[in-house]
Formats: C-alpha cells, sequence, structure tokens
C-alpha cells in the first residue's frame, strides 16, 4: 500500500484532497502545518508528498529546501496558486518533482499523484522508451537495440528529460541541474549545443525531432511514452 502525506492548511481543499484521492490502495494523511509534517515525516514510510507553497507556520520552499539538504528522497508535488515562469523554476530548483497550480482540476491532481507513484515504484535497469533502452546506472543507451555513446553531460541532460517525459522544463531548471548545479558560470549556449548534439544521436531527423522538442520562449520537453519494460 502506498502512503501519501498532504500538507494544506485549507480544511475544504484538504479534505477534498483526500476525497479525490482515496483509493483501496492507498493510506493518506493530512496535515494542516509544517510542524505537524515534520513530525509525521520524521516517522517515515511515505511514497509521496503533496506540499502547499504557503502555510500558517512557515514557507513550503524552504521547508522543502530543508527536506533535500537532509537528504530526504521522498517525491514532492508542489500546490501553489502562482503559475509564474519564475515561480515555477524556484519550486523545482527547491527540490519538487512536480506540481499544480491553483485552481486545478483533481483528474489533473490524480494523473501526476498516479505518475509520481509509478515512477517511485519503477525497478532499477533500463527505461524503455518507444525503441529507446536508457540504463543510466549502467550507462547503457539504445536505440533499436543499437548501442549510443553519450558523454556525461548529455547523459545528465537526458536523464532529466526522460525523467520529467511529457513536460516542458525551462532553460533556466535544465542549466541548473546539468552544469554543477548553478555553482559556475556556463556559456549560454552550452544548452543548445548539449540539445543538438543529443538529437544528433537520437533522432531519425535531428532537423525535425520528434522526440526531444523545442518549446519557443521556454525550455524542451520529452515526449517519448513508455512501451513496457
Amino acid at each position: 500500500m502506498k502512503r501519501i502525506l498532504i500538507v494544506e492548511d485549507d480544511r475544504s481543499l484538504g479534505d477534498g484532497l483526500c476525497l479525490a484521492l482515496r483509493d483501496p490502495a492507498l493510506e493518506l494523511a493530512l496535515c494542516r502545518t509544517l510542524s505537524a509534517a515534520r513530525e509525521a515525516l520524521e516517522a517515515g514510510g511515505f511514497d509521496l508528498l503533496i506540499l502547499d507553497v504557503n502555510l500558517p507556520d512557515g514557507n513550503g520552499l524552504d521547508f522543502l529546501r530543508r527536506l533535500r539538504a537532509g537528504a530526504n528522497p521522498v517525491p514532492v508535488i508542489l500546490l501553489t496558486a502562482n503559475d509564474m515562469e519564475t515561480d515555477i523554476v524556484a519550486g523545482l530548483e527547491s527540490g519538487a518533482d512536480d506540481y499544480v497550480t491553483k485552481p486545478f482540476s483533481l483528474a489533473v491532481l490524480r494523473a501526476r499523484v498516479n505518475a509520481q507513484l509509478r515512477r517511485g515504484g519503477e525497478a532499477a535497469g533500463p527505461l524503455a522508451l518507444d525503441g529507446f533502452s536508457f540504463d543510466f546506472e549502467r550507462m547503457e543507451f539504445r536505440r533499436d537495440g543499437r548501442l549510443i555513446d553519450l558523454s556525461k553531460t548529455e547523459q545528465k541532460l537526458l536523464r532529466v528529460l526522460v525523467e520529467n517525459r511529457g513536460r516542458t522544463l525551462p532553460r533556466e531548471l535544465l542549466v541548473d541541474r546539468v552544469w554543477t548545479d548553478g555553482a559556475e558560470y556556463v556559456d549560454e549556449n552550452a544548452l543548445s549545443v548539449t540539445v543538438k548534439r543529443l538529437r544528433g544521436k537520437l533522432e531519425e531527423n535531428p532537423s525535425k525531432p520528434r522526440y526531444l522538442k523545442t518549446v519557443y520562449g521556454i525550455g524542451y520537453t520529452w515526449t517519448a511514452g513508455e512501451t513496457g519494460g
């Protein structure tokens, strides 16, 4: 049974989330403050955290940063009223795995929750995506059974993209995740060059990419779906 911790101070929304996510295969816990959430997480055993950003006893992003600083790997979906790109980037850079902006569809939230739980339950080993096989632990990458040689930087970028497949990732976030977590200066063309090289190795027609697509004015997305395995 999967366990989900919901941290939401709005009573009606918190109760609504519990109702929307109610499932025999899920155990739900609801906290209305960060202090209560901290105690619940210290007890351990949660497979997913749904975290509101604005809470009566603190900021959810600060809480998330401390969580990650303590090496807590629990997947986190942020609930935020802000849909500005800078706010989304701040949430992802703080360690969130996904985000949902208010007001949101409960059906969309359920889909996001299920996606995170699936990823958390994926067995170690190759990830099969539409003819590709990506094994990041063994650093083996194949297309239709053919080995593909990727540099360390290309591997890091590919991993961020496929682990967030179906989502548009801003350029700033990708640069931060791939190049030393923002610890040093990175030429603004580094991302574009690495994307071009990846496309050259992975796409049948790099000039008309099917998988690693540009979302103009924002960033990039990986569109391939899982094919099993």
